[in-house]
């Protein structure tokens, strides 16, 4: 009997072992093409990411990996986010300028349109496009924002770091995200590459006016 569940346990253990390398496997190559059951390998990179993260601290530098995932999981997710008819964007404050005029509010930075950071060009073609544009200070404000919101779509600008966490924090409800990571990390004075977001808004297409908060 107890040689039985050994063999049971080795065979689960062997099985998530080849899974996880080629989910690992699946996710580099999607950084550069497109791949074949991205949602699946994403899935399982989600359920062991805290053990594949710690090896990754071991033995190579973890925002590879969360690379890796926000690649996978915006394979995954492309086509759904296509099909989104009411979408936000969820972007960080540490982009704003350091002498940026805006204040704080409940739903994060409410933008000026003072000309000082991309945040004025942001919000001008977040209208154009049809999403609403929330400049947030942390991931915390992001379940606010649901409970306010009724959206099926969120388009995520972040470090990968926090690109995985709202995704993950997100996966399981109705809304659809995807990801643009920022040129860098830290708490100020990062940046986007705006080219990216303007392809974002170009292939995922207007979705109509903004619509008011519900």
């Amino acid at each position: 009997m107890y040689k039985i569940i050994g063999e049971i346990v080795f065979v689960l253990i062997l099985a998530s072992i080849i899974l996880t390398a080629l989910a690992l496997f699946v996710s580099r190559m999607s950084v550069n093409r497109n791949v074949w059951l991205a949602g699946s390998f994403a899935e399982i990179l989600d359920f062991f990411y805290l053990p594949i993260k710690y090896l990754f601290y071991k033995f190579s530098d973890p925002k590879i990996l969360d690379k890796w995932m926000v690649s996978l999981k915006n394979t995954a997710s492309k086509n759904d986010f296509k099909h989104t008819k009411k979408r936000i964007i969820l972007a960080p404050h540490c982009m704003r300028s350091m002498d940026c005029p805006a204040h704080s509010t409940k739903e994060g930075i409410q933008c000026m349109s003072c000309g000082k950071c991309v945040y004025e060009q942001l919000g001008k073609d977040a209208q154009k496009y049809g999403y609403k544009l929330y400049i947030i200070t942390g991931s915390s404000f992001v379940k606010h924002i649901l409970r306010d919101e009724t959206i099926d779509g969120a388009l995520l600008i972040a470090c990968d770091y926090e690109l995985i966490k709202v995704m993950q924090a997100l996966k399981g409800t109705k809304v659809v995200t995807y990801g643009i990571s920022m040129l860098n990390d830290g708490c100020y004075n990062t940046e986007v590459d705006y080219e990216k977001v303007t392809r974002a808004f170009e292939e995922f297409g207007y979705t109509g006016p903004v619509q008011p908060v519900t």
